[in-house]
């Protein structure tokens, strides 16, 4: 009997290994069976009782390839050798590890609101994650969808952002649209890489499994089962805030980042993050997550850079309602 396995979206070196060594480990624990690598497949070949023994050990390290980016020989020793995945025998599913990213290396909620992010994404299928700039909000939200994406509990993941310029136009930047939305998105794509592998990555993106699109493209959508992220929502207007939470289809989950204190529009006052939030705070299944200087989790200077810039900005609230009282007093 034979068959064929496809490495769908793996590095061939990661199962193969170094002039072949992981692949020669795997075919130690199957004597009984002729196991050829060809690019990116195994074809297998021998007794059908031994082949379905071969095939569930080895989907045992596919899962574990995909859950945490690596296949070391000591985790293809151990899983062939116990038929049991690692990650239960390790007891590695620490409560706070959201995902595994390349190389093994676990995203971990690391900070007091970061984890309650993590809490209430369980709970609500609609949160606000609010916050000055270096708080980990977006990366958080990304690794919460890479999660749903790996768990299967989702079959798309969305990330978008409005097309609002901090100082700068668009309309200058040479090359075709995507070439000019594409550096406005960066940070999005440089969160999935640390993620998801680059082959996979690029599979994902190819088959629209992964889409980053400015916030114009979700109109007249609807996004079901789908993890969907607005990133940067301080800078929509109150309509196109709510043409985005109007988009939510059946088994979706949105999360909406931004920062208050970094709007962009010509009036403050027409940021649709502020509109929505005091107008749905008390509307079940939809969560407030606030972060705050405590969770910054960059350079040390930009907490303090982010405290001197809210200090100043609350001295001159207090002077414009001084000046405002004495010339109501006049």
């Amino acid at each position: 009997m034979e068959n064929q396995i496809h490495l769908e979206g793996i590095d061939p070196l990661e199962f193969f290994g170094i002039n072949n060594k992981k692949i020669d480990l795997i075919k130690s624990f199957f004597p009984k069976i002729i196991i050829t690598a060809r690019g990116n497949s195994l074809h297998i070949r021998g007794d059908e009782k031994e082949l379905k023994n071969f095939e569930k050990k080895f989907s045992l390290l596919l899962d574990h390839y995909y859950q945490f980016n690596v296949l070391t020989e000591d985790i293809i020793l151990q899983i062939l050798a116990t038929g049991t995945p690692a990650l239960e025998e390790n007891g590695t599913a620490e409560k706070d590890i959201i995902v595994f990213g390349n190389n093994g290396k676990p995203v971990r909620a690391r900070t007091p609101n970061q984890r309650v992010l993590l809490e209430e994404s369980v709970k609500n299928d609609l949160i606000f994650a609010v916050g000055p700039a270096g708080t980990g909000k977006t990366y958080t939200a990304i690794a919460l969808a890479v999660r749903a994406l790996k768990n299967r509990e989702i079959k798309k993941i969305i990330l978008s952002r409005p097309a609002v310029e901090a100082g700068e136009n668009l309309g200058f930047l040479p090359g075709d649209l995507k070439e000019k939305i594409d550096p406005y998105l960066q940070p999005l794509y440089d969160a999935l890489q640390d993620m998801i592998p680059p082959r996979k990555l690029e599979e994902f993106m190819k088959d629209g499994v992964i889409e980053i699109a400015p916030l114009a493209f979700m109109r007249g959508r609807t996004l079901s089962n789908a993890f969907v992220i607005l990133d940067e929502a301080q800078n929509t207007t109150i309509n196109q805030l709510k043409m985005f939470l109007t988009r939510m289809g059946l088994n979706a989950k949105f999360i909406i980042t931004g920062d208050v204190t970094q709007i962009d529009l010509p009036k403050r006052s027409n940021s649709g993050l502020i509109f929505a939030m005091k107008l749905l705070r008390n509307i079940e299944s939809i969560s407030i997550v606030q972060f705050n200087t405590k969770d910054i989790v960059r350079h040390r200077l930009v907490r303090e850079i982010v405290d001197a810039y809210s200090k100043y900005y609350e001295e001159q609230a207090d002077k414009k309602s001084e000046d405002n009282n004495h010339k109501n007093n006049r």
